[in-house]
């Protein structure tokens, strides 16, 4: 295994692979340096000495720049470097993409959900939402009436026997024994016995918006919500309006005329204000679904082209290893689906600060280059604006594991992007229309940005990272891609692949890219189910478009 590498030849610094010792001298391109510093896997240090206010490169772009002097060898910390940024501009750059070679998944299919508007679902679900956090109480009382009934209860791979312990209370047990207690049972496969096969679940969303706030807010949730309804992988949905809220109903009907002219899903709209009392409401609603659910119970997994599947792209818990490892196979597989006629969704502009003009030069139409650098700089305001910044951005568990600034994160956060060109620069809850790579404006905030891309028109979701991220969508099966295999071996009940093997040499990022692309295609066929699922990881938060880094 090497020691240390060299991400691109114009770079000042090398990545260390492992943990290495001051006074290690290490080798690469036949030079050597001698480490004046501990370094620890996933950290960087200089390859030659760097005056104050010069840049440090990484992915050949400016990741930083030198507070003082850093010697030849010297680790690359917090204390040495701050955050900076290559400027850029709309420029008409050529740009010419070499395809990936796509003849082991050529004249391939998966298994989805066609629906009528020529999209394909990889899952088929049942959604019941709140037009308004008002309701949010209706929408559990309706969860506790019909999961389990209906054969959708607990999804995780083990019980809790909370009756031991109620046993050792009557028992008058003291604490000791309560604490050693062993009441975890771990069981292969929790069965339920559903009385919809077809239906692969059913979401209960809530939220916190819909009134109070801004009209932005509210018509922008009206957006999503109405985004998540004509989504392919939902069936129909249950709908639950107070009546008097800012998000009101012919609001989320235009949206949902707007994405699918022609819809045709059940749907359920229940106004508490005008029913004859809650309870009869909640009656109404479990009547109404339940008819819903017979409808969507109706439909089968069929044969379906690549160029059915939007793949979301999000890293969250990033490390040191993220931009050299999953993201970039992650980047790998989304290139050879585009190349194969399929769609890929960026998310989490604030971790796209620094490559702007990478994005840019890749932008098939300057409009959507414009508008690339419009999201940016008017995001970039708006943190400016309340006293925070994109240099904000790297959490301390980042900077822990070798990420020192947010340009340093977000050249590695861009290779999930890969190398293809961008076809579309996407607003949030604005929907993908063709084929190829978009750019969508979000948070890097883990929920709001994949709430987001699910909301966008992702049928399947990968998110990569390097220190654990127990997350998921309630519509979108998310893959968990670990960067590293100490992490994937210590939480292999939330991670579903590894890319570690890119990092010990055993495996390439186009090998890594390839095996991901084959994992993704069995879970859009209904044939592996992702850990994020089985643990009911159902994360769904609505960006009110505040500022959240």
């Amino acid at each position: 295994m090497k020691k240390v590498l060299k991400i691109h030849p114009k770079d000042n610094v090398l990545v260390a692979l492992q943990d290495l010792k001051q006074g290690e001298t290490v080798y690469f391109d036949n030079q050597a340096v001698t480490l004046i510093n501990d370094i620890a896997a996933k950290h960087k240090f200089a390859t030659e000495t760097l005056l104050t206010d010069q840049l440090v490169r990484m992915y050949d772009v400016p990741v930083g720049k030198a507070t003082r002097t850093i010697h030849k060898g010297e680790a690359i910390t917090t204390q040495n470097i701050q955050h900076t940024t290559q400027s850029y501009s709309i420029d008409n750059q050529l740009f010419n993409w070499q395809k990936p070679d796509i003849s082991k998944f050529e004249g391939r299919t998966f298994r989805g959900y066609h629906r009528s508007d020529g999209k394909v679902g990889t899952a088929n679900y049942w959604l019941v939402i709140p037009l308004v956090f008002c309701e949010n109480r209706n929408v559990e009382v309706l969860k506790e009436i019909l999961i389990d009934k209906l054969g959708y209860g607990s999804k995780r791979n083990y019980e809790i026997d909370l009756d031991k312990l109620v046993q050792l209370n009557t028992q008058k047990a003291d604490n000791q024994d309560i604490i050693t207690a062993d009441i975890l049972i771990p069981q292969e496969k929790i069965k339920q016995n559903r009385v919809f096969q077809n239906i692969d679940g059913i979401k209960f969303l809530t939220h916190a918006g819909g009134c109070g706030g801004t009209r932005q807010d509210s018509e922008i949730l009206c957006k999503l919500l109405a985004g998540y309804i004509t989504h392919p992988n939902v069936a129909g949905a249950t709908v639950l309006s107070l009546g008097c809220q800012n998000a009101q109903i012919p609001i989320l009907k235009q949206y949902i005329e707007q994405f699918s002219p022609q819809f045709d899903k059940p749907l359920y709209v229940l106004e508490q204000q005008k029913s004859a009392s809650e309870p009869e409401m909640i009656a109404e609603a479990v009547k109404l679904t339940f008819v819903g659910l017979r409808q969507a119970n109706q439909i089968e997994r069929k044969p379906a082209p690549f160029s059915a599947l939007n793949l979301g792209l999000k890293c969250g818990g990033s490390d040191g290893f993220s931009g050299i490892s999953a993201n970039p196979a992650l980047g790998y597989a989304a290139d050879l689906l585009v190349a194969l006629g399929g769609k890929a969704l960026l998310a989490e502009f604030p971790e796209l600060n620094g490559v702007e003009q990478e994005l840019i030069n890749r932008c098939e139409n300057k409009v959507d280059a414009e508008k690339f650098a419009r999201l940016m700089r008017t995001y970039a305001q708006k943190a400016e604006a309340v006293g925070s910044s994109f240099a904000y951005n790297p959490s301390p568990g980042n900077i822990k594991d070798g990420l020192i600034t947010d340009a340093m994160k977000s050249a590695g956060a861009a290779r999930k992007g890969g190398t293809s060109p961008i076809v579309g620069v996407l607003d949030y809850a604005e929907q993908t229309q063709k084929a190829g790579l978009h750019l969508l404006c979000t948070p890097g905030n883990d929920v709001e940005a994949t709430t987001g891309l699910a909301g966008s028109g992702a049928n399947i979701i990968v998110f990569t990272t390097g220190l654990g991220t127990p997350t998921g969508n309630p519509i979108s099966p998310t893959l968990k891609f670990a960067t590293n295999s100490p992490l994937f071996q210590k939480m292999k009940d939330i991670l579903d692949i590894d890319a570690g093997t890119i990092i010990t040499g055993e495996d390439t990022i186009q090998a890594k890219g390839e095996e991901l692309l084959d994992l993704i295609i069995r879970v859009a066929s209904g044939e592996y189910t992702p850990k994020a699922v089985l643990l009911g990881q159902d994360d769904f938060i609505p960006w009110k478009r505040d500022i959240s880094l």
